[in-house]
């Protein structure tokens, strides 16, 4: 039995490294391809978080084997090159779609995304969809939307109450004037026996105050009366 050479050893821990960081990858071959051009794809490529590199497909199936990439296996069939994703799917998939384009030797094969085969159709379908930056943006105005809906509704619900409690007092001929508090007649009456004795109090005072005004008049009446006697029977003569 031959033995593994050590280079293999080392590109299988190599890929199964990378299958252990990202279950996303997708398979291209690159027939034709100088070896500028895929050092071009490679740099590209790599700004968006995916690293492409060129493997041989029997040392990849021995790494994938019973892994959530595995299903990249059907897709290992001539000159094989492997971008192992873990960035935006999206945005690589379109880049390798325009560089498919400017370079016709690139072959987008296919691939597999969270343990699901992806065909060159899914792919392509991947690259239509906007970048993780603008569906991220999306979604947030698509939350905020109904917050900014229900933050008006919220705000003129106290406006509208008002209007219609309004229009409600107008439509009844207007506020209404408040009661006068009611008074107890009973409690406000002077009971008549209180008037009598109020009353015949005050004639009692009153009658002591008379005979003194009728003690003190009668020393002037008399004085008065001396004061108007006869001049003559004041000097009789005496016998």
């Amino acid at each position: 039995m031959s033995k593994i050479r050590p280079a293999k050893i080392a590109t299988v821990d190599e890929v199964k490294t990378k299958v252990d960081a990202t279950t996303t990858a997708v398979v291209t071959e690159y027939r034709g391809l100088t070896v500028a051009e895929i050092s071009n794809i490679r740099r590209q490529l790599r700004t968006l978080g995916a690293d492409y590199k060129v493997f041989k497909n029997t040392l990849v199936r021995r790494a994938v084997q019973g892994t959530g990439v595995e299903p990249i296996s059907e897709f290992l069939e001539g000159p094989t090159a492997i971008a192992f994703v873990d960035g935006d799917i999206s945005a690589v998939a379109k880049a390798l779609r325009d560089l498919a384009k400017a370079s016709p030797k690139l072959i987008l094969k296919g691939g597999v995304l969270d343990g699901k085969a992806l065909s060159p159709k899914d792919i392509g379908a991947l690259a239509d969809l906007p970048s993780r930056d603008v569906l991220l943006a999306q979604f947030a105005g698509a939350l905020a939307s109904p917050l900014r809906t229900m933050a008006s509704l919220l705000k003129a619900v106290p406006q509208n109450l008002a209007y219609g409690l309004s229009a409600l007092i107008d439509s009844k001929g207007g506020p209404v004037a408040p009661a006068a508090p009611e008074t107890d007649e009973s409690a406000a009456e002077t009971p008549a026996g209180v008037e009598e004795a109020a009353v015949a109090a005050s004639d009692d005072a009153a009658a002591p105050v008379a005979e003194v005004e009728a003690d003190a008049e009668a020393p002037v009446a008399e004085a008065e009366a001396d004061s108007e006697a006869p001049e003559g029977a004041a000097s009789e003569p005496a016998e």
